[in-house]
C-alpha cells in the first residue's frame, strides 16, 4: 500500500558504470531527496562504484553532497572523502563537524573572510575556492581569487584540494566562460590545476581537458548519473479504496459535489511523498504559459489533472491530494481498478520522497 519506485537494476547499474567510464574524474552528487533514491542508498553504490568502475581517472575517492547536515548519514556508506557544496560560514552546522569526520570532508570557500576564518579554527582543513560564475550564486571574483591566493601564501595552507565552478542550465557552450575563469586560475597564481564543475556536456569537458592538459576536469554529476537512464525507472501508486458515487454527492474534506456519476479512487501517494507540489521549471515557453493558464482554470472549476494514469489515461484529482493519499474521479464507462492494483504515477524525482525503493 505504497509509493513505490521500481528500478531495473542491471539497466540503471550499466548506466551508472557507462557514465562513470565516459566522464572521467566524475564526483557523483548525492544531495537533497537522494533524487528519490535517498542519499544512503546512493552512498553505498557511490562505494560501489567506485570498485567497479573503470578508466576513471582520478578514481572515484570523492563525492558531493549539499549540507554540512547530510554528512552524518553518507559518511559510514562511502568511505573516500566528503566535498560539501554549500559554502561554508561560520555559523550553524558548518561548525559542527565530528572530529572523527574533519579529516575526510572538503569544504567549499566563497569568500576571502571565510578562507581566514575556516583556517583560523582549522589550519589543516581541506577546501575548494568556489568562483562566481555567470549564475551569480556564490563565488570568488577574479580579484577575490587573487585575494585569497596571498592569504594561501602568506598562512602557508595546504589544504587547497581545487577551485569549483556551478555553471548554469540550458544557455548553451560553457566553453567560453570555463575558459575565462580557468585563465582567473593561472593569473591568481593557484598552487593547483585541479577543477571541479557542474553541468558541463561530456563534449564540453573532451574540449576543456584537450585545450588544458595541465588541468584535471572533475565534473560533477547528479541528475545525469542517477536519473539519467530513465526507461529503467518506474513508480507506482497502490489503489486503497474504491467508492461509486452518483452525480450530486457529497465527497471528501471539503464536501464537495460529484460533477457526474463516476467512482471515487483512493490511492497511495500525497502531499508528504512530494505529488501534488510543485516547484517552478523555469520554462518560460508560449505553450508552457498557456499550460499553465489552462491548469489555473481546471482549478477554478475544481478540475485539476493529477499525476496518477490508470490504462494510459491520466486522471482528475478529486481534490487536492492529501498528506499521504489522494483522491482521484474515475468518470462512469472507464475502467475502475481493484484494491490493491498498481497504477502509473508521473513525479519529479528530485522532488518526491517514496515510500520504497525496490531494485531488481
Amino acid at each position: 500500500m505504497t509509493l513505490t519506485l521500481h528500478v531495473d537494476g542491471d539497466r540503471w547499474r550499466s548506466h551508472l558504470l557507462a557514465t562513470a567510464a565516459a566522464q572521467p574524474g566524475i564526483v557523483p552528487v548525492v544531495k537533497g531527496n537522494g533524487y528519490g533514491f535517498g542519499i544512503g542508498r546512493l552512498a553505498r553504490r557511490c562505494d560501489w562504484l567506485a570498485e567497479h568502475a573503470e578508466n576513471t581517472h582520478p578514481a572515484i575517492d570523492l563525492i558531493a553532497v549539499g549540507t554540512y547536515d547530510e554528512l552524518d548519514e553518507v559518511a559510514s556508506r562511502f568511505h573516500g572523502s566528503l566535498l560539501v557544496l554549500t559554502p561554508w560560514r561560520p555559523v550553524g552546522a558548518a561548525l559542527d563537524v565530528s572530529a572523527t569526520l574533519a579529516d575526510r570532508v572538503v569544504h567549499t570557500i566563497s569568500r576571502v573572510e571565510d578562507l581566514r576564518a575556516l583556517t583560523d579554527e582549522q589550519p589543516h582543513a581541506r577546501f575548494v575556492l568556489e568562483q562566481l560564475t555567470s549564475m551569480r550564486r556564490h563565488g570568488m571574483t577574479r580579484r577575490e581569487l587573487v585575494e585569497a591566493a596571498k592569504v594561501l601564501a602568506e598562512r602557508r595552507l595546504t589544504g587547497l584540494v581545487g577551485v569549483a565552478m556551478h555553471l548554469p542550465l540550458n544557455v548553451g557552450s560553457h566553453l567560453g566562460e570555463v575558459q575565462r575563469l580557468l585563465n582567473d586560475v593561472v593569473a591568481a597564481g593557484l598552487a593547483t590545476r585541479t577543477v571541479f564543475v557542474s553541468h558541463l556536456t561530456r563534449e564540453e569537458s573532451t574540449t576543456l581537458r584537450t585545450s588544458y592538459p595541465d588541468f584535471t576536469i572533475r565534473p560533477r554529476i547528479g541528475t545525469d548519473l542517477w536519473l539519467g537512464e530513465r526507461s529503467a525507472l518506474d513508480v507506482t501508486a497502490t489503489v486503497l479504496d474504491v467508492h461509486h458515487l452518483e452525480r450530486g454527492e457529497a465527497y471528501g474534506y471539503r464536501g464537495r459535489s460529484m460533477p457526474k456519476n463516476g467512482h471515487i479512487l483512493i490511492v497511495s501517494g500525497g502531499t508528504a511523498h512530494g505529488i501534488g507540489l510543485e516547484a517552478p521549471t523555469g520554462d518560460q515557453s508560449l505553450r508552457s504559459r498557456a499550460a499553465t493558464i489552462a491548469r489555473g482554470g481546471m482549478d477554478a472549476v475544481g478540475l485539476v489533472r493529477s499525476p496518477f494514469s490508470i490504462d494510459g489515461k491520466q486522471r482528475l484529482f478529486a481534490e487536492p491530494p492529501h498528506m499521504q493519499a489522494s483522491m482521484l474521479f474515475v468518470p462512469s464507462g472507464a475502467r475502475v481498478p481493484a484494491i490493491g492494483e498498481e497504477i502509473a504515477v508521473r513525479v519529479r524525482f528530485t522532488a518526491t520522497d517514496f515510500d520504497r525503493v525496490e531494485i531488481r
